[in-house]
């Protein structure tokens, strides 16, 4: 090892002939004495690349995860295997008459006012609220309980955009044609494609209360679904985009999981063009207009959501994840249904039912989806919610007319 000794030399000295470098000493000489300065630039260098090869492999990592999403996105959209609902779907004419006649003895029976909540309340008990407003309404923070979690659970964070938006709505309650019967008849249509074929579009349009989900279209199918709809019930990406699913639909009933989603609803309430950057963030194209008027919207109250899915689901509560989902957001169909128990006084189902153990029969009434799409999802347990649905049905809170969860006729 080289050991330099340094000797403080007057500056004037060096202008001198006999300021030679002789008066610095080498200790112990040796033939590698430049190695140490080497090692040190070495390792210097090696310090000023570490940011620049975090940073590459920072991105390497961000385009194998979204490389994965692209293929997850294509295998979901592309390699499922097709249904036909025409050519695979039969049903037996003896079926569709016994569903008929169903429907029709539920209809003829005498409304009994509150049955809905009263039957929760008793199957639940404390888990389920039974005066719970079903719509969040306009006042400074009105319900603490809205702003306790993140969406779509709650509007932690989102209070300026919750009521710029309810001061674009003239109205946050059930209109008042609804609101003067004293006991409302409710039934929700599912997606479901056991609703093929039973031809139960004129009873459902008996219903006071019709809601649909999501893009479900009549148009093509009232005889099996009817053309009535009291309320659409949907998030962005799920509202329909022809223009013709809204005629005569008395509320848009918006559901909201994100903050993009609030921009959408404000745009579509103002007829505005949602900018393009914010579009960016939907996982699928929304509609650019909605042809209702703003007394026709309304935002779903978050706490129905959070009761569904910690209360009655009891789903485990929101915890931050790196990666994947908790499988705690129930499905728009099941938390619908809820919803319908506190807008009216008995309440029915239409299309209801996940029969995953035949995973070659039609999803939906209206594409050629089969069932086992349902395995790729990752965001629902449809497992649980069907547990929950059979034992509403069983225990009388709830009917279904299309006999999907539990059947009756």
């Amino acid at each position: 090892m080289c050991k330099w000794e340094y000797v403080v030399l007057n500056p004037r000295s060096l202008l001198h002939k006999d300021a030679m470098p002789s008066e610095y000493h080498c200790v112990k000489p040796r033939s590698d004495c430049s190695r140490p300065s080497l090692q040190w630039y070495t390792r210097a260098q090696n310090k000023m690349r570490r940011p620049s090869l975090l940073l590459k492999d920072i991105f390497k990592c961000i385009l194998l995860v979204f490389g994965v999403w692209i293929l997850y996105i294509l295998k979901l959209n592309y390699t499922t295997e097709e249904c036909d609902i025409k050519k695979v779907h039969y049903v037996d004419p003896d079926r569709v008459k016994r569903a008929q006649k169903y429907a029709q003895q539920v209809l003829q029976q005498e409304c009994r006012p509150r049955f809905a909540r009263t039957s929760m309340a008793r199957l639940f008990e404390h888990r389920y609220s039974v005066d719970l407003p079903p719509f969040v309404k306009k006042g400074p923070r009105a319900n603490e309980a809205e702003y306790k979690y993140d969406p779509p659970f709650g509007f932690r964070q989102f209070s300026g955009k919750v009521q710029s938006l309810l001061e674009l709505l003239p109205e946050h309650d059930l209109p008042e044609h609804l609101k003067a019967k004293s006991c409302r008849r409710c039934v929700v249509i599912g997606s479901g494609g056991i609703l093929h074929g039973l031809e139960l579009g004129p009873a459902l349009n008996q219903f006071d209360v019709v809601i649909r989900l999501n893009s479900a279209p009549v148009e093509g199918y009232s005889e099996h679904v009817g053309n009535k709809t009291t309320i659409r019930m949907t998030y962005p990406e799920g509202a329909p985009l022809s223009d013709f699913e809204y005629y005569s639909t008395d509320l848009f009933v918006a559901v909201l999981f994100k903050s993009v989603d609030f921009n959408w609803l404000q745009a579509m309430v103002k007829n505005e063009t949602l900018p393009f950057w914010v579009r960016l963030f939907f996982w699928k194209q929304v509609a650019e207009k909605i042809p209702l008027q703003p007394k026709h919207f309304r935002i779903l109250n978050p706490v129905i959501i959070k009761e569904t899915a910690f209360d009655i689901l009891q789903y485990s509560e929101p915890q931050s994840r790196f990666w994947g989902r908790d499988k705690n957001v129930p499905t728009i169909g099941v938390i619908a249904v809820v919803l319908a128990t506190h807008l009216c006084d008995e309440v029915s189902v239409a299309g209801f039912g996940y029969d995953l153990s035949q995973p070659r029969t039609p999803l939906h009434y209206f594409d050629n989806l089969c069932m086992a799409a349902m395995n790729f999802q990752t965001m629902h347990n449809v497992t649980t919610e069907t547990r929950l649905l059979l034992k509403l049905a069983k225990e009388g809170a709830v009917k279904d007319l299309s006999g999907g969860i539990h059947c009756e006729f």
